[in-house]
């Protein structure tokens, strides 16, 4: 695991721009943190390293919002759903196991349908613009992405 600390949405979405110019299709990332921990700002960030040109909103109300990019570019967020039994009803696993890139928001809500292999980010909030950034990953190969980004992150700091 990783921890990285950023002190403002600039690096937020900087690092999130690193970590999605290395995502490739298939590849699944989980968001957690409280309101305001800057999971819309990282993914911001994620989405553009992935190549996507829109901007990326936080899609709380159509739950799924589809971005072209290299490849398909799907942020889910699950704020609103209360249990595993609503994220079911929406099909993730036609994302979650198809050719894109996931960004989940609020991934605690579908713990039982994730991935063996994804991402894993904690995001927490220390300061009024400073995040402390806890990056991991469940296989080998996710692994050595998170270690370039880190690696990338320290270099910059």
């Amino acid at each position: 695991m990783h921890i990285i600390r950023t002190t403002g949405a600039d690096q937020t979405i900087a690092l999130g721009r690193a970590l999605g110019s290395r995502l490739g299709p298939g590849d699944v990332v989980t968001l957690f943190g409280e309101l305001g921990s800057g999971k819309t700002t990282l993914t911001k960030g994620i989405a553009c390293g992935a190549g996507v040109a829109e901007e990326v909103f936080s899609p709380s109300f159509t739950l799924i919002h589809e971005h072209p990019g290299r490849v398909p570019f799907y942020h889910v967020d699950l704020y609103r759903l209360t249990g595993e039994e609503d994220v079911e009803l929406l099909g993730l696993e036609e994302y979650l196991y198809g050719d894109g890139i996931v960004v989940m928001e609020w991934a605690d809500h579908a713990l039982g349908m994730l991935p063996e292999e994804r991402i894993e980010i904690a995001l927490k909030v220390v300061g009024e613009e400073e995040r402390e950034i806890r990056i991991d990953a469940t296989s080998d190969r996710l692994r050595g992405i998170v270690e370039a980004v880190a690696e990338n992150a320290r270099a910059c700091n």
